[in-house]
């Protein structure tokens, strides 16, 4: 098996970037921490990649990023237009452009970094979403390439990476509802092998268990994507086996596909708690509470950590942890906003 510069951070107690940084003989690194890696490279028998290296010497002033949805539903979904606007604030700040593509599986995905790195027309990539066994992470660190990625990557520990703590998000939520003596919540997601989905799941989980009560697999509908349809079937098959007395969702818009599902049903008027806090939750009827992921935030962090991550910014962390706020509007009256 071929060694990677993961390897040579690992076993050298170093973040990936300061082994590139040393391969680039940057000034901010220690001698010390120099002869340490490269005495580690030479062990481990690691070869730089050579396009690494020549992107490191002669800047493109450009970022590719890699959007997981087709042309048809491009802009439909508000996280990710308004993550958009933070990398793209961002990026202009610090003097680069962003190039974009759009994509409708990761095997499109994988093809076009493919094509970023050989024609040389990025200096780094941004990934908006982060899966299990993710192939275009996996790809970017065969090859060496400055990356960042939106979400809590398999392995955070040589990734950068920009996320919330999705974990917490959702063990507050479950715990406002318990408080309110919400003993049965449901929880409705999309796919798992989305690190958000698994992460939020673990959180409504936890937050059973502390507080006593058994976690029941029959309240936990998970779908294949994040849509309103997909959130309305998932409830609907839930409903025919269970009566949860709230629940909680993963995306706004799968609450809303969720509402749709409840309404007219002797549980309509049960608490309803979404993520994202989009537009349209503010003006539907009722209008829906929602977790504040602040997705701008989010974006424009993720740029900031692979710029400086390009251009040698020394003593910067690997990731950045950013804060949500919960929104209550109608659909859970009476639950106090919460802040982590």
């Amino acid at each position: 098996m071929r060694v990677t510069i993961n390897d040579v951070a690992r076993e050298a107690g170093v973040s990936t970037s300061t082994v590139s940084r040393v391969i680039h003989d940057n000034p901010r690194i220690s001698d010390e921490t120099k002869a340490r890696v490269r005495e580690l490279m030479d062990r481990l028998r690691y070869y730089p990649n050579a396009l690494a290296r020549g992107l490191a010497k002669a800047s493109t002033g450009n970022l590719g990023l890699i959007l997981p949805n087709s042309s048809e539903n491009l802009f439909t979904n508000p996280f990710f237009i308004e993550a958009m606007r933070g990398i793209g604030v961002e990026a202009q700040a610090r003097g680069y452009n962003i190039m974009f593509s759009f994509s409708n599986n990761e095997e499109e995905e994988v093809g076009f970094i493919r094509n970023y790195i050989k024609s040389r027309w990025v200096d780094g990539i941004i990934l908006l979403v982060s899966r299990e066994n993710d192939r275009c992470m996996s790809y970017l660190r065969d090859k060496d390439f400055p990356f960042v990625v939106v979400g809590r990557p398999d392995n955070a520990d040589s990734t950068l990476w920009v996320d919330n703590d999705n974990f917490h998000a959702v063990y507050d939520v479950v715990n406002l509802l318990i408080d309110r003596g919400n003993r049965r919540p449901a929880f409705v997601g999309g796919p798992e092998t989305f690190s958000v989905t698994r992460d939020r799941l673990n959180g409504y989980k936890q937050a059973l268990t502390m507080r006593g009560i058994g976690f029941n697999p029959a309240l936990v509908g998970l779908g294949s994507d994040f849509s309103e349809a997909v959130g309305k079937s998932t409830m609907e098959n839930l409903l025919l086996h269970e009566q949860p007395d709230s629940v909680v969702t993963t995306d706004d818009y799968i609450a809303f596909g969720v509402l749709d599902a409840l309404s007219g049903t002797n549980s309509s008027n049960i608490p309803v708690v979404g993520f994202n806090n989009t537009l349209r939750g503010k003006y539907q009827n009722p209008t829906l509470t929602s977790v504040d992921v602040r997705p701008a935030d989010l974006g424009g962090n993720a740029a900031s950590l692979l710029i400086d991550a390009i251009t040698g910014v020394e003593g910067v962390a690997d990731h950045r942890i950013i804060d949500t706020v919960l929104i209550e509007r109608e659909t859970t009256a009476g639950l106090l906003p919460a802040k982590r």
